[in-house]
């Protein structure tokens, strides 16, 4: 019998999407393919699956976290996408992903060497667009999980593709052994409670409230997912403080530390500006201004993002397309995350 796909019970509800958008609201949309690695189907093999990713979307960076965390490196192989969208005058669309390793980034001046061609297919699709129509589907999202062996797309659903990395990191050929590997999801029912709590709470306040606050054109709908964002900060702020412990839910790295860092990364040189988060900075709130430079000094975290990416693909999407340079004070992101002391 086939797995059950990963409950992944906190998506946001589709009821009245249209109205809601049309009133102001960022809805995100679901996913719609939903295997899971392990299964009848799609077997746990190394050197099988592939992640088609996009650095500066924040979903592709907790499953890239997953990944460099799992020693899956040399394991699952992955496309990056250029990080700005389609523009108007593509002869296919604007606003689609696309695999452009020669595009020349606004910001830097220069092709960024991050960018791959698609390479899975063996087709070398240009759009992400293609990958789905393939399946039938109108999707154009990342991430997505691929199969190599079968030519099929598994899962493009973020937070069910960590879960599965996580139980099946030794079968898909982790470089790290199950001893030293971190755990991210226990099989313990109290630490999963934790981690599905936290969960909850940063998905809705943080993770999307983020593009709530930020892509929201109602004024009111904006102070809502504001006020949520920074009091959800301040809480995990006393959390973190009450007992010194290194990670959200104590002394072990787990899935929901995973699932903060890739929001609370951007903050300071993105989302401050760009989301117009502008209330605090993280270096303003100093267990969790450790806490993020203790997560990215783990083994693989540096190398799992690039906030050169980010900058690009957040504000070029923006309506002059300029994107600023800064912050540099008091040193440049992302070198601050390597000063934990900057917090006083």
């Amino acid at each position: 019998m086939a797995k059950q796909p990963i409950d992944s019970s906190k998506e946001e509800s589709q009821i009245d999407a249209a109205s809601r958008r049309a009133r102001g609201e960022f809805v995100r949309g679901v996913s719609g393919f939903r295997s899971a690695v392990g299964d009848g189907e799609f077997l746990a093999e190394p050197g099988r699956y592939h992640l088609y990713v996009a650095y500066n979307c924040p979903w592709c960076h907790r499953v890239m976290l997953a990944r460099n965390i799992l020693g899956l490196q040399s394991s699952i192989t992955v496309d990056v996408a250029f990080p700005s969208r389609t523009n108007d005058d593509d002869p296919v669309a604007a606003n689609l992903w696309e695999f452009n390793a020669e595009r020349v980034s606004t910001l830097t001046g220069d092709v960024l060497p991050e960018c791959t061609a698609e390479t899975a297919t063996g087709k070398g699709y240009r759009l992400i667009k293609e990958i789905y129509a393939i399946e039938g589907a109108d999707e154009g999202s990342v991430p997505i999980l691929y199969d190599k062996k079968t030519k099929r797309i598994v899962n493009n659903e973020s937070a069910e593709i960590i879960r599965m990395l996580n139980d099946e990191a030794g079968a898909l050929g982790s470089s790290v052994s199950k001893a030293e590997r971190f755990d991210l999801y226990p099989n313990d029912s109290s630490m999963r409670e934790q981690i599905e709590s936290l969960n909850a709470d940063v998905y809705t306040n943080i993770n999307n409230g983020a593009y709530k606050a930020g892509f929201s054109s109602d004024q009111a709908v904006y102070a809502k997912a504001y006020e949520a964002y920074f009091n959800t900060l301040e809480q995990l702020e006393i959390l973190l403080a009450k007992d010194g412990r290194p990670y959200l839910t104590g002394d072990n790295f787990t899935e929901a530390d995973l699932r903060l860092f890739p929001t609370l990364y951007r903050h300071d040189p993105v989302y401050y500006v760009r989301m117009k988060l502008n209330g605090a900075k993280i270096l303003d709130y100093p267990h969790l201004w450790r806490w993020l430079c203790r997560v990215y000094a783990l083994p693989g975290v540096e190398k799992s993002n690039s906030l050169i990416h980010c900058k690009q693909g957040y504000f070029g999407r923006s309506w002059n397309n300029v994107v600023p340079l800064g912050p540099n004070k008091p040193m440049p992101y992302p070198q601050a995350y390597e000063h934990p002391e900057l917090a006083k």
